[in-house]
């Protein structure tokens, strides 16, 4: 079990990189995590630095997922079997783990949503990119990126039902594993913002924070 432990310590690791913490530590000297949402992630890295360094910030976070899904899954110290769709989503899971709770600022990180959308574009590319496409018309609509966020997870679920009662596609049972473990984080990572959106207090894209 040497390859897999190491896959998942590797994944873990990788997640755990604090993205938006080094870059408003880097750039304006702010612990990120004591303002607005105090998420490492992209959106609230918008609100101190502006859209261009979340887009960096974003793109790390899913490259984060995609690397643990499509290439530290596939190390091999010969005692397991070959490279699987099971394999790539404990790594991709790993690394959602270490990005919510990253080891070096004390477990305290971000919501999981780029690292996640990396770990399905490593393993579902169409519905993901599907997914994303909702995502930009809801924010470019309301303006709350965390409703985007959550109806990426439960567009990315509801799609592999469709392909599989409807379509008749052989959606991969690890499919419908990941989809619902990615929605079950993003809601509960989002509960606070679910809270606010149902009481129309949650902050918008652009908008500064207390």
């Amino acid at each position: 079990m040497l390859t897999l432990a190491v896959i998942i310590l590797l994944s873990y690791l990788v997640g755990s990189f604090p993205t938006g913490f080094v870059f408003a530590k880097l750039i304006k000297g702010v612990d990120i995590r004591t303002i607005g949402s105090k998420s490492t992630g992209a959106t609230n890295t918008s609100r101190l630095l502006g859209t261009k360094i979340a887009i960096v910030v974003l793109l790390i976070d899913v490259f984060k997922g995609l690397a643990a899904t499509l290439i530290i899954s596939r190390i091999n110290l010969g005692d397991i079997g070959n490279q699987n769709e099971w394999i790539q989503l404990i790594a991709g899971i790993c690394a959602i783990v270490g990005h919510i709770f990253p080891i070096w600022i004390g477990f305290k990180g971000g919501k999981g949503v780029g690292t996640g959308a990396g770990m399905l574009l490593g393993l579902m590319p169409l519905e993901l990119i599907m997914g994303f496409i909702l995502f930009v018309v809801v924010v470019a609509l309301t303006r709350y990126i965390s409703l985007g966020s959550i109806l990426i997870a439960v567009f990315v679920f509801a799609a592999l039902l469709v392909e599989s009662l409807y379509l008749k596609y052989q959606v991969p049972i690890s499919h419908f594993v990941v989809s619902i473990i990615f929605l079950l984080a993003i809601l509960i990572t989002h509960r606070e913002n679910i809270k606010r959106l149902v009481n129309g207090t949650e902050n918008k894209f652009g908008q500064k924070p207390a």
